[in-house]
């Protein structure tokens, strides 16, 4: 489809008849026995891509074909993997039901040729997208005239960060404890799979000669200024150690390019531009709703209820009170849906269960949609805190089954 086909799907794309393409994305011709496809990732090892003397694996950037996709104007696109379920169900029903044609691009693990375990495909997915080799978005046309109307990036982690956060919990080569928080790059995700395999090696106190960067450090600065330097990531080894791997330059070309093209996305979806001042809004607005809510509860001669958890208001104010989101704690099975949806709107707290940790992160939309994609039915999204967000009526019905 990316390649032989791909001149067909453009011309059923831009024909506008609603026909639903699936395609499974597995960055190699798997059929024909694993060789190299334009919408694999630079540095990955394959037939026709070998890893010698002469060449390092894959050169060329990765085909968007959800870009391209987007680029006709005419179709539904949703760009999903099977490990972020609420994300890939909800496209899949709303690519459906469009009344255009759909592109389903879906990032599909091919464990022999990506040397991975046989049951690692909902990790490996997992690590793609946590690492922004594979964002999440979906493309509605019919959502407004502009892109960014139409583009949706929810569900990708840390969405206002160049890489998400993650840590690593270890000890160093003599027994004591180790705790490392860094940034989870491409190289990170990387060095899990044997694709990739060549491309790192490990690396000792000995090795360090005063040139060595962190992978992200070493991204962070100009090309111009990498000269030199060898970049190295942490990994936690199968002992439980803390140890260090040396990045060859293949994939810091690859994390340049995936790291552009989150870039890209985040800019055509209106993110780049105003994502903070979005956010103090958004904030704001959240604050004088609790304050507003507060208030109300006072002057009917009662408290807010404990943990943030809301009662019903008071009949009088029922209809002004604002009612923030949360999870019913009794009922949360950990399952991850929420948190893959939003990780900054939704974190599991000490005792291993889901809580709302910040309602200002996530849109009334993804808050219903977690509601509704939530196994336990555990969570309950309140009311809308922003009175201006596109599709309240709609959102507000659906949102009335999990009162």
């Amino acid at each position: 489809m990316y390649d032989i086909g791909f001149q067909n799907l453009s011309r059923a794309l831009a024909s506008g008849t609603p026909v639903k393409i699936l395609v499974l994305d597995t960055q190699v011709y798997s059929n024909t026995g694993g060789q190299a496809c334009t919408s694999g990732f630079v540095g990955q090892v394959s037939d026709m891509s070998p890893y010698g003397k002469v060449g390092r694996g894959k050169q060329e950037i990765r085909k968007e074909i959800g870009l391209i996709a987007m680029a006709h104007r005419t179709s539904f696109v949703l760009q999903s993997a099977v490990s972020h379920l609420p994300h890939l169900l909800g496209g899949f029903i709303d690519g459906l039901n469009s009344q255009r044609p759909a592109l389903f691009n879906i990032y599909a693990v091919c464990p022999a040729e990506h040397g991975v375990p046989d049951d690692g495909m909902d990790r490996q997915s997992r690590l793609a997208v946590e690492s922004r080799a594979y964002p999440l978005f979906r493309f509605d046309p019919d959502a407004g005239p502009l892109i960014s109307d139409g583009l949706d990036l929810s569900g990708n982690p840390a969405p206002d960060a160049d890489w998400p956060m993650t840590e690593l919990v270890g000890h160093d080569d003599s027994g004591q404890p180790l705790r490392r928080q860094k940034p989870f790059t491409f190289a990170d995700f990387a060095c899990t799979e044997a694709r990739f395999g060549k491309h790192f090696r490990k690396i000792g106190a000995a090795d360090d000669n005063g040139r060595m960067l962190p992978f992200a450090a070493l991204l962070a600065l100009p090309e111009a200024e990498r000269a030199g330097h060898v970049p190295y990531i942490e990994v936690l080894q199968g002992d439980g150690r803390i140890g260090r791997l040396a990045v060859s330059d293949s994939i810091v070309r690859s994390a340049d390019d995936r790291l552009r093209f989150w870039h890209q996305l985040r800019a055509l979806s209106g993110q780049a531009q105003g994502s903070q001042v979005q956010d103090a809004v958004a904030r704001a607005r959240q604050d004088m709703a609790r304050q507003l809510s507060d208030t109300l509860f006072a002057l009917a001669g009662s408290a807010p209820p404990p943990g943030g958890q809301p009662a019903a208001a008071p009949a009088a104010t029922a209809a002004t009170a604002f009612e923030p989101a949360w999870i019913d704690p009794a009922d949360c099975t950990a399952c991850d849906d929420c948190t893959r949806l939003n990780g900054k709107a939704f974190a599991y707290g000490p005792d291993g269960r889901a809580t709302v940790a910040d309602p200002a992160a996530a849109t009334y939309a993804e808050l219903v949609r977690a509601a509704e994609h939530c196994p336990a039915a555990c969570i309950h999204p309140g009311t809308p805190a922003n009175p201006d967000e596109p599709g309240l009526p709609a959102l507000r019905e659906r949102a009335s089954h999990f009162a």
